[in-house]
């Protein structure tokens, strides 16, 4: 008689992370009374870093936006000072990367300005910039700091055209024309050496930001992409975005080869655009929607399946714009989300 030895195996993949939860920061932690831009624009309105919180608001006569010291929490009065030199609606805010207390602004004006704050926030409204930067013929949308490279910015405008901005010599260093449509997402790998974008013409881009050439284009007809991200140095990309049948969808690609996607996945049928948030240190992706009351939390491997689902953030309260700020520990790593309706903190153990 032949004995056949069993042996059970697993057909999931254990997570290296123990527990994955959100935690609501107290409400003497939270900030109160904020006048959030009613602006549909496809932006998070919302930029946070060590020290300042800021947050696009609605205003009329021009655009504006609050800067608060991250300990200032509490409820913000009606007359707290702004930074509203802007003559048009404020688009895009981004803090520096190398200078913490230095912040740049796009707007409907074509503008973009670069804002220095003092230490310790506003104590009046700020209507002078440091610089004013014009080159773009119609509204701008997007700007971005160049991870590597100081006083480097990077601006995207309805004229389809990226410009390349020397913060030292005040002025435009290059132009990049090689979108048909609106820019829609911008984003860097972590040297700097390649810039991916997304764009209205349903196309996925990876270009070189110093030439302006296009190693890589994707045509998204079945997946029509909205936001791009480059994952660390894992040689991939996500982008968010709608699939043929009108539902919200998440792919990852191969950064040199940009002819398929290596996964697909539906998230739900909403209509809120997804926010992609990526932490390189604990290879844990964040996907949050415009309106949506939850935020989901994912693995990202290099081997199959790539993508794993862990557990979702749920709260009654729809978000309006998020940014994030990480700090760690050696036994615990803290994401901290600023909703634009309350502020909460994602806290992963690790095992």
């Amino acid at each position: 008689m032949t004995v056949t030895k069993m042996s059970w195996r697993p057909q999931y993949r254990s997570s290296k992370f123990r527990n994955v939860y959100g935690k609501v920061a107290s409400r003497e932690n939270c900030y109160e009374c904020i006048p959030i831009t009613k602006n549909v624009h496809d932006n998070p309105f919302c930029a946070v870093n060590s020290k300042f919180l800021a947050i696009v608001t609605e205003s009329a006569g021009g655009g504006s936006f609050l800067v608060i010291p991250l300990h200032q929490t509490g409820r913000i009065e009606p007359n707290h000072p702004k930074v509203c030199g802007h003559q048009g609606t404020v688009l895009d805010i981004k803090w520096n990367p190398f200078i913490e207390n230095v912040i740049a602004s796009c707007s409907e004006d074509t503008s973009v300005r670069i804002w220095e704050i003092p230490d310790g926030g506003l104590k009046r409204n700020m209507t002078e910039a440091v610089l004013e930067l014009y080159g773009h013929s119609r509204r701008v949308g997007l700007i971005e700091w160049h991870p590597t490279a100081n006083n480097i910015l990077f601006s995207a405008g309805y004229d389809y055209k990226i410009l390349i901005w020397n913060l030292e010599e005040g002025e435009a260093v290059k132009m990049i024309d090689c979108h048909t449509d609106v820019i829609l997402c911008m984003s860097f790998n972590t040297d700097g050496s390649l810039l991916a974008t997304t764009c209205k013409d349903k196309k996925l881009r990876v270009m070189e930001p110093r030439s302006g050439r296009v190693l890589q284009a994707a045509n998204c007809k079945n997946h029509r992409v909205t936001r791009v991200v480059f994952l660390g140095d894992m040689k991939r990309l996500l982008t968010t975005g709608v699939s043929r049948w009108n539902t919200r969808q998440i792919a990852l690609w191969d950064q040199e080869d940009l002819s398929m996607p290596l996964i697909e996945e539906e998230i739900d049928g909403l209509s809120g655009l997804l926010f992609p948030f990526y932490d390189m240190d604990t290879h844990m992706l964040y996907l949050a929607g415009k309106g949506d009351g939850n935020i989901r939390y994912y693995e990202i491997t290099v081997e199959k399946p790539f993508l794993t689902y862990l557990m979702e953030f749920r709260s009654a309260a729809p978000q309006k714009g998020l940014g994030e700020i990480q700090s760690s520990r050696l036994d615990i790593i803290v994401m901290i989300f600023i909703y634009l309706a309350p502020s909460y903190s994602v806290v992963l153990h690790r095992s």
